[in-house]
């Protein structure tokens, strides 16, 4: 039984933000190996390349690294093995009707720890242009500025 209580976040997927528009967001579990479950918790996951896809009513995620733990020998499994996410099926039958529409994708946002199970968080994205990015980026650094204006007429 789970024993801890609360969430502890793994990682993140920043280049998800950056390029892509997150829609909608939903939690899944994810079906892993034990040595895979202490490799998380030693902190040796990247999300940087990973997608998710959908076969015979089931969603899986790729391009998810887990590196091998370091004690766990022969019962070490592929670090870019596939592994299934755990949904309701009314769930993936919704994001999969989603992702019919042009230009969306389901990504891996971040992994974390929910009372000592391993949870993702995927999100329904649309992909950015360019100039969406650039976008993003003058809009950061001009709040970046106004902060700095603010701190600096505050002393």
């Amino acid at each position: 039984m789970p024993s801890k209580q609360g969430t502890k976040q793994v990682t993140a997927n920043k280049k998800a933000y950056h390029d892509y528009f997150v829609e909608e967001k939903w939690e899944a579990g994810i079906e892993l190996s034990g040595t895979e479950v202490k490799s998380i918790r030693a902190g040796t996951i990247n999300l940087k390349d990973s997608y998710c896809t959908f076969k015979d009513g089931e969603i899986f995620v790729r391009g998810m690294h887990i590196s091998p733990y370091e004690q766990g020998n022969i019962f070490n499994k592929d670090p870019m093995r596939v592994r299934r996410l755990l949904l309701h099926k009314k769930e993936i039958l919704s994001l999969y009707g989603k992702t019919k529409q042009d230009g969306y994708s389901v990504i891996p946002l971040c992994v974390y720890f929910r009372n000592s199970r391993v949870k993702v968080e995927i999100g329904l994205c649309k992909g950015k242009k360019l100039y969406d990015k650039r976008a993003s980026i003058a809009k950061r650094d001009a709040a970046r500025e106004m902060d700095r204006a603010l701190k600096s007429r505050d002393r």
